[in-house]
């Protein structure tokens, strides 16, 4: 069945209205309007959203689209209490119920993901799990000082998904390992920095820049390209500078260990690794990864290695697997309960240690046996003319330089080390943040050959 004939809807008993939706000239938003639970997303929001992302979609009015929270967060992430329950009062059945939810979440994290308009997400506000995968997957993501973003699922007995196969291990370095094994978050112009936002604007500014987008036209038969050049640069004439008294948190000597440290392919390895380092960021890190469920860890470290090479669409098929495995264990319904409804702090995880679990545990998420499940199928594919599967984000370049690009110019370009700042000014023209970012990156990476630039990891011995 083609992915054009799937049809969502919204159900009886659904809320009326838990997402909000606006339309003001080419502008078409979404706002998350659950603030009493922070905008935790569920089933009866994800059905209103991709009926109209849909409509949107095909209509030559709606040019651009803003995806936004009510109150202070953007979205905490998915209604995982309401899974619990389920998962509790209906046992098998309610499984089944809580796989069909991420069965949706995942079609509509990956119809985002795919979209062929420019997508722009207002992360302003607490920007987790279930609200990273409305957020990252989009060419435009806009983090303010009001921004909370973390992948928190290890806590809580699961696995970073919504396409966080994808993103994290694409993130600079051993980053994305980094918060996901650790749950850790990243606050205001940190996400902006770590490659998670794309800009990073004042809170009070955001009005102002919805009411300049919904300026914007577009020719009829203008390239999607074209029309991200002319958002990125008009969501720039909103960047009034970055805070000055808060340097790169994921830099210099931190940085270095968390590469050090998170680059093995195994839970012992790092674990090791971070047993050397002779630091309090070392104890406190080891510590933390300790405490998560041993399941998650060992799935989500093999799951980030695994997703390097995933295409957007394979990631969301992968995830549906793992997630369906996840929702029939016993470490989500632990974690969750331990977190946010008991809230006793005290998981009892099932391997309870790292030391007591091995990787044979994580075979069954990524073992997917004839007939064992349906395969997801998602909204967009390649009976949709514009749908186009990748491996990389096609819009990376729209956010800061990245190491593999930084790489890239001294490998490829052969360019010297002065140069190399001024032609990403250009590139980028003017980017505010560019020059603090790519001197971080120098300072770590990059070495000075006889006559050139030289990436420090090419050099023999280099550790």
């Amino acid at each position: 069945m083609p992915a054009s004939s799937l049809v969502i809807k919204e159900r009886e008993g659904d809320a009326p209205d838990d997402v909000l939706f606006g339309s003001t000239y080419g502008i078409r938003t979404i706002e998350l309007n659950r603030p009493e639970v922070m905008n935790a997303l569920n089933g009866s929001m994800v059905r209103k959203i991709i009926p109209r992302l849909r409509e949107w979609e095909k209509s030559q009015m709606a040019n651009i689209i803003i995806l936004k929270g009510a109150g202070n967060a953007l979205c905490a992430g998915g209604d995982v209490t309401a899974l619990v329950k389920l998962i509790r009062e209906e046992g098998p059945v309610g499984v089944q119920k809580a796989v069909e939810y991420f069965e949706l979440e995942y079609r509509l994290a990956h119809l985002i993901a795919t979209y062929p308009k420019p997508y722009v997400a207002f992360m302003d506000g607490v920007t987790m799990g279930g609200g990273v995968g409305l957020s990252i997957h989009a060419p435009f993501r806009i983090a303010t000082e009001n921004t909370g973003f973390a992948m928190p699922e290890t806590r809580i007995g699961f696995f970073p998904d919504v396409g966080g196969s994808f993103f994290l291990p694409r993130l600079d370095g051993e980053i994305g390992t980094y918060l996901a094994l650790t749950s850790e978050s990243l606050k205001g112009v940190q996400a902006f920095y770590s490659g998670l936002a794309t800009h990073y604007i004042h809170s009070t500014s955001l009005p102002d820049l919805e009411a300049r987008l919904g300026e914007l036209v577009f020719g009829d038969y203008q390239p999607l390209e074209e029309r991200w050049k002319i958002v990125d640069s008009t969501i720039e004439e909103f960047v009034t500078g970055l805070p000055e008294d808060t340097p790169i948190q994921l830099s210099g000597e931190t940085r270095k260990a968390i590469d050090r440290c998170f680059k093995f392919n195994t839970i012992e390895e790092i674990l090791e690794a971070l047993t050397r380092e002779d630091s309090d960021w070392a104890c406190e890190t080891l510590e933390t990864v300790r405490s998560r469920s041993p399941t998650s860890v060992r799935v989500t470290l093999r799951q980030l290695r695994a997703g390097k090479e995933w295409t957007i669409s394979e990631t969301f098929q992968r995830e549906l697997h793992m997630a369906t495995k996840f929702m029939e264990g016993k470490d989500f319904v632990q974690g969750v309960d331990a977190q946010l409804i008991s809230k006793t702090l005290d998981p009892k995880w099932d391997p309870p240690t790292l030391e007591s679990s091995n990787e044979g545990v994580t075979d069954p998420y990524f073992t997917v046996r004839e007939g064992e499940n349906p395969r997801l199928q998602l909204l967009r594919d390649e009976s949709d003319a514009s749908f186009a599967d990748y491996r990389q984000y096609p819009h990376a370049k729209i956010g800061l330089p990245s190491e593999a690009e930084v790489r890239q110019l001294i490998q490829e370009r052969k360019m010297l080390p002065d140069d190399i700042i001024p032609y990403l000014i250009g590139d980028r023209n003017g980017k505010i943040g560019l020059v603090e970012k790519v001197r971080d990156i120098m300072d770590r990476k990059v070495g000075t050959g006889v006559d050139r630039a030289v990436w420090k990891e090419d050099l023999e011995g280099w550790n």
